[in-house]
């Protein structure tokens, strides 16, 4: 008899295997097979050949200023740093007045391409012209969003090369980020226009390049605010301008600016149960828009003197469906934030993107970025080698004098503090 596939196996079965041909120990196979926080049946069900559950931390940024109103967002990183600084620039903006939003009609795009068509230009034509047609099948495909008001708004077609063509397909996907809706959509709509002009379907899917669900979020900071032990705050506002400019002009920088800011978007975008990496895309994608990879921020002066900084990035995040209803953490982070539309869960994380972006910024032109941070990973580092609270407090502070900030030299000097304490 043919033995079950790995895939058709239970989970302890799948471990029991991993240890049977050596490529896993009894100890971590043990540890994998703890379920928390989700159920084994039901993690079972999200993913193919599911062994066991891996966890990040999950902290908060206190007192968020968003349009208003303030917020308590959860982050989930493994990063020390980075929940640190955004806290610190959370507290910088709302002591200016917190951030304020803009944001537009909030859509999702897909992509329908047909090749082999004999006669493109006719085919634009018949698309153009019957919307109307082609609406009512998306309403077909996909009824339940149309109740919600959502469903397919508009249909714009392009020749590509003279060999492709292009439907872009904007829908609306309400309080979803919508992936799903948006491919069952595509697809439908493909097949009725093949159906009636021929040709040959390349592909019918979401794009995520979100250009519709772009996210502006702005704050003007007194540079007072800024200063530090050693800086006035003109001065640090004008080297954080000066570091946004330079970005502008030097792809490597840009893409470590915004490496930073994605750094607080993606922890937020993990702690709500979004898709880190659509969100990931986009924002890269929409840098790149010009053909020149360009920053996500930018920070000026005001004619007053003040220092104003702007950020735009696609946020096509949701608030239901996919895992969003079935994490349990995910269900406690939206009663903490307390976000009835993902409209304003899209406004919230981009306030953190340009939080980040400004604690950034500020310790890159001022301290430098290792001072905060490696005190942060010294603590890590102390932790991961087996310091107890109370050695912590002798051993960080020889940690961060010691030349090489590293495993040995932990366990080294943690070694060195036992054998003192003996």
């Amino acid at each position: 008899m043919t033995s079950p596939k790995f895939y058709q196996l239970s989970k302890s079965e799948r471990l029991a295997r991993l240890v049977e041909a050596n490529q896993l120990s009894e100890k971590d196979a043990q540890f994998l097979a703890q379920s928390q926080p989700l159920a084994d049946e039901l993690a079972d069900s999200m993913i193919e050949n599911y062994i066991g559950q891996y966890h990040l931390p999950l902290g908060i940024v206190q007192d968020v200023m968003v349009a208003g109103k303030v917020y308590q967002v959860p982050m989930a990183i493994e990063e020390p740093s980075v929940i640190a600084a955004a806290n610190n620039a959370a507290k910088m903006m709302r002591l200016n007045g917190g951030v304020t939003i803009e944001s537009g009609q909030r859509v999702m795009f897909g992509e329908v391409v047909l090749t082999d068509l004999p006669q493109l230009a006719d085919a634009v034509k018949w698309v153009d012209n019957h919307f109307a047609i082609l609406q009512t099948v998306a309403q077909k495909a996909h009824p339940s969003i149309v109740k919600r008001g959502g469903g397919l708004q508009k249909i714009t077609t392009t020749i590509v090369e003279n060999r492709f063509l292009k439907l872009n397909l904007e829908i609306d996907t309400k309080a979803a980020m919508g992936a799903n809706i948006v491919n069952t959509i595509c697809e439908a709509i493909a097949h009725a226009v093949q159906a009636t002009l021929g040709g040959t379907i390349l592909l019918s899917v979401l794009t995520n390049a979100a250009f519709g669900s772009v996210v502006k979020a702005s704050v003007t900071l007194n540079p007072e605010t800024l200063a530090t032990a050693t800086l006035t705050g003109d001065a640090v506002a004008q080297r954080l301008i000066d570091a946004t400019q330079f970005a502008q002009l030097d792809v490597a920088r840009a893409a470590t600016h915004n490496k930073g800011i994605m750094n607080g978007i993606d922890a937020v975008i993990m702690a709500t149960g979004n898709d880190w990496r659509a969100i990931e895309a986009g924002a890269h994608g929409y840098a790149a828009r010009t053909g020149h990879y360009q920053p996500l921020t930018d920070w000026s002066w005001t004619s007053d003197h003040q220092l104003r900084g702007q950020i735009a990035v696609p946020l096509p995040v949701g608030i239901v469906g996919g895992s969003i209803g079935i994490l349990p953490t995910v269900q406690v982070a939206q009663r903490l934030m307390a976000i009835e539309t993902a409209e304003e869960l899209a406004g919230v994380i981009a306030a953190i993107g340009l939080g980040q972006n400004l604690a950034a910024l500020k310790a890159l032109v001022s301290d430098g970025i290792q001072k905060g941070h490696m005190a942060l990973q010294a603590k890590s580092l102390a932790i991961a080698v087996g310091a107890t609270a109370s050695e912590l407090t002798t051993l960080l502070p020889q940690l961060l004098k010691a030349p090489h900030l590293n495993t040995e030299t932990a366990t080294t000097l943690l070694s060195q503090i036992r054998a003192e304490n003996r």
